[in-house]
């Protein structure tokens, strides 16, 4: 019950502070593009830490990662949605692409990772974040390709954003403030989190499958045969 109490909390809060983001002027707006969004790099430190400092159990995981995930959130999200209000008003130096041919791309990527979302869910029985940790480790389909195609589907569609609009200073925002703190969290804390609550399966996934950058399955008939998961550990 305090777990479920924590994960409303947790994503009313992040919500909330989206939200007051996004209203952000001026300077404050400025700050919270350019400077919420590396605050994922010392959330994964201290959040490791914390997970290596007790017992590697799969409930208290899964206590942790209430309070990492939704701080992630807001850091990532306070750099978010202000960035997306700015660059509709002021897109600046334009990327000289036709911009049906980014819009294009967005609704494509955009497209690509809702399938991921669909693919975790079917497949691992959860959601994005902390709002249903996985049942399972989702390890075919689209994750027999990468770890996390879902995190590589959410970049390119942001960068699709900013072809969209053809702002130069949003793609850069994208690949030098919001993808490195990203995409670091992921080996950082994420990774360990996996391996406390899925066993010796996920050393096994993580071992043939790369992280981000998508790769042709290497054992025929993969990605039709979900990993095996250590009773109890599931």
């Amino acid at each position: 019950m305090l777990t479920v109490i924590a994960k409303v909390a947790g994503l009313a809060l992040t919500v909330a502070c989206c939200w007051l983001a996004s209203r952000s002027r001026n300077n404050l707006s400025l700050l919270l593009i350019w400077g919420a969004p590396l605050l994922t790099f010392p959330i994964s430190f201290c959040g490791r830490r914390v997970l290596d400092a007790g017992p590697a159990t799969k409930e208290r995981a899964e206590r942790v990662n209430i309070a990492v995930h939704y701080a992630m959130g807001i850091a990532l999200g306070c750099g978010i949605f202000p960035a997306v209000v700015r660059v509709r008003q002021w897109p600046g130096p334009i990327v000289p692409l036709p911009q049906p041919i980014g819009y294009a791309l967005f609704l494509i990527t955009g497209f690509v990772m809702f399938l991921t979302v669909i693919n975790l869910a079917i497949r691992g029985l959860g959601a994005p974040f902390a709002i249903k940790l996985s049942s399972r480790l989702a390890a075919d389909w689209m994750y027999a390709w990468t770890r996390n195609p879902m995190l590589l589907c959410a970049l390119a569609w942001f960068l699709s954003m900013g072809l969209w609009y053809r702002s130069l200073w949003f793609v850069v925002w994208v690949a030098a403030i919001l993808a490195p703190g990203w995409i670091w969290f992921i080996p950082e804390y994420e990774e360990r989190e996996l391996e406390i609550r899925f066993g010796p399966g996920y050393p096994e996934y993580k071992a043939r499958t790369p992280l981000l950058w998508p790769r042709r399955p290497r054992m025929p008939g993969y990605s039709h045969e979900p990993l095996r998961v250590v009773p109890g550990r599931s």
